[in-house]
């Protein structure tokens, strides 16, 4: 598609700062901790034809509110709102997702959408946040919302506000972040109507046409041009549902790579375990799986020629005709039955970003990082002097070991989000944050080491309960080329060791929480590390002088390698050890899976663990 290249600019970097601004006023002008602190939301702009255009970030989708309310009857000032997971086309995974839609108009016509969607307090359902990791129902996860217009032409659906508010634990919260999701979007659709406003129609339209086109063909010279033809297969598992005993739920992907095809890419899901019992289910094959598409697309950026390159490359839905999704008939955790349960949904979608990059290491030698971190939520809830509180943050950990560098230490997945800052949750909630630091030997040893996790101790001022949605407490992630895997998340409460799944474990005042969250995969045979590094990630606390000793064969005088020493130590331990598999799981997989072989043997259907 061509067209002024000039305007082209100026109306990239228009969405650009519209995204980025709908963002700042939601930082600004919410309420909740998760929204506000936490920054767990996300804003988007797709055009008339349902299409994302910005790739800063990724979104929920614009096709259930166009299947619900066709944009011919729409008018200025309406604001669209859905949280239905099984009603979202697959864009929405668990119901504390608040997804707000604003229509773009010029000249009377809708020619483009504003949306955000963020992770709310509490939208009722069983337990405090509305995330019960015992859940057997949707029934008990909080209330449904399939999509319904919250604005008509400027004025509030006060029904609909008080209906929702009335549900949730923390109404105040959630009416205020509603309100500046509402109000950050009107405002984003009214400087698109500028753009379309000063240029017309048909030129912006031709640079959307151009924007997208121009990220397909981006992708596939420069990064599918890297993968070879054929077909390769991963899996990877969530260890437990909340409601069953641990074991290995898995999540499978054969990637058949033809560069020649119209479409060069097809992920295929089957062998992806049966729909768990508890809520770890993710309703992923609805509208041709194109959210799951945008989703897993960053992945190949990985591929690029250096990691700035990767970082200039958008994910818009330019990289959705490149990719067919495959999906195993309804019943498994990708296609679950309403009404699975799907509030730990994470388990399952953070989890296949993991297989991707997993069967891209087969198909490429080892050209990807090891395993990332994956998100979970801990936090308290109980009464202090000013009424019921809820503390829930998302803590992030270490990213997986590269072919070029180290992990990232302390990285959360969900692009822009972060921990809440000690001195705010201090001064908000009955506790004190004793330790808030990197979790030493934590990321998986390797040539180049795993990301670190945190270590974070909480000291309870009153009573309370504890909760926790989080996966990698019996799993680790995995290393890659020789890597080891990382460390698992864990939990104690005064020595007491928590799961990873906890609805309300009490905790007394004086008792501490201590938090470590899971470090990356190595990169590499440790033994390949330079003795120099090594000795310097013990200087930075990040390895310990035994961890030096017993992972990299390095031993330290007074800090300082001692090289004959290490030579030979190093020399005894490649003379002594079994071959280093391709892929280290870690003790954690051949604790739940008897002892199987790791699946990068590739197994027929009826032979996968789990």
């Amino acid at each position: 598609m061509t067209g002024d290249p000039i305007l082209l600019e100026i109306v990239e970097g228009t969405l650009a700062s519209v995204e980025r601004e709908v963002e700042e006023a939601i930082a600004r002008t919410a309420r909740s901790p998760m929204i506000r602190d936490a920054h767990d939301f996300r804003a988007g702009i797709h055009d008339r034809r349902l299409r994302k255009l910005t790739g800063r970030s990724y979104s929920a989708l614009v096709q259930p509110i166009a299947r619900d309310f066709p944009p011919a009857q729409m008018r200025p000032g309406d604001v669209f709102f859905h949280n239905d997971v099984y009603l979202s086309e697959g864009g929405i995974g668990h119901l504390p997702d608040l997804c707000v839609t604003v229509p773009v108009f010029h000249d009377g016509e809708v020619v483009a959408f504003v949306q955000a969607f963020g992770h709310h307090d509490d939208i009722g359902g069983a337990v405090p946040g509305s995330m019960p990791s015992h859940a057997r129902s949707a029934f008990e996860e909080g209330l449904m919302v399939p999509p319904i217009k919250l604005w008509d032409q400027g004025v509030p659906n006060e029904a609909a506000l008080r209906i929702m508010t009335r549900n949730s634990r923390m109404p105040d919260s959630l009416a205020g972040d509603l309100d500046a999701e509402c109000s950050a979007c009107l405002m984003g659709a009214r400087r698109l109507g500028e753009l379309f406003a000063r240029y017309g129609r048909a030129a912006v339209e031709t640079c959307f046409d151009a924007v997208i086109d121009r990220t397909t063909e981006t992708f596939r010279r420069e990064l599918l041009a890297k993968i070879p033809d054929g077909t390769f297969v991963w899996e990877d598992y969530a260890e437990h549902d909340g409601v069953d005993p641990p074991r290995l739920h898995a999540q499978r992907i054969t990637l058949t790579v033809d560069k020649a095809a119209d479409v060069p890419l097809v992920i295929d899901f089957t062998g992806t375990s049966p729909q768990a019992k508890g809520p770890i289910n993710h309703a992923g094959d609805y509208a041709g799986g194109v959210f799951l598409k945008k989703w897993l697309a960053p992945v190949l950026r990985n591929l690029a020629d250096s990691p700035e390159r990767a970082a200039e490359l958008d994910v818009n839905e330019g990289v959705v005709p490149l990719i067919e999704m495959r999906f195993p008939g309804k019943g498994t955790l990708l296609t679950p039955v309403f009404p699975a349960p799907t509030n730990a949904r994470t388990f399952v979608i953070l989890r296949l970003l993991g297989v991707l990059a997993g069967v891209l290491a087969k198909a490429t030698g080892g050209r990807m990082p090891a395993d990332q971190e994956t998100i979970r939520y801990t936090g308290v809830y109980g009464e202090d002097d000013r009424g019921p509180y809820l503390m829930r943050e998302v803590l992030g950990g270490g990213s997986g070991g590269r072919p070029y560098a180290d992990g990232e230490d302390t990285i959360h997945v969900v692009p822009d989000s972060r921990n809440i800052p000690a001195e705010f949750a201090e001064a908000r909630w009955p506790f004190i944050v004793e330790r808030l630091g990197l979790a030493v030997d934590s990321g998986g040893p390797g040539e180049h080491r795993g990301g670190l996790g945190y270590d974070k101790h909480l000291r309870m001022l009153r009573d309370a309960r504890y909760m926790s949605i989080a996966d990698r407490s019996i799993l680790s992630c995995w290393g890659v080329n020789g890597g080891r895997a990382g460390r698992p998340f864990r939990v104690d409460i005064d020595g007491e060791e928590m799961e990873g799944l906890v609805d309300a474990h009490p905790v007394r005042a004086g008792q501490v929480i201590r938090i470590r969250t899971t470090g990356g995969g190595g990169w590499g045979d440790p033994l390949d590390r330079a003795t120099s590094r090594v000795a310097d990630d013990v200087r930075d606390g990040k390895v310990s002088a035994q961890g030096a000793l017993d992972d990299y064969g390095v031993v330290l005088d007074d800090g300082t390698p001692d090289e004959a020493a290490t030579a030979a130590l190093r020399a005894h331990l490649r003379a002594e050890r079994a071959p280093t598999p391709f892929f280290d799981r870690g003790p954690g997989y051949t604790e739940l899976s008897g002892g199987r072989p790791s699946a990068d043997v590739d197994f027929l259907d009826d032979e996968a663990p789990g």
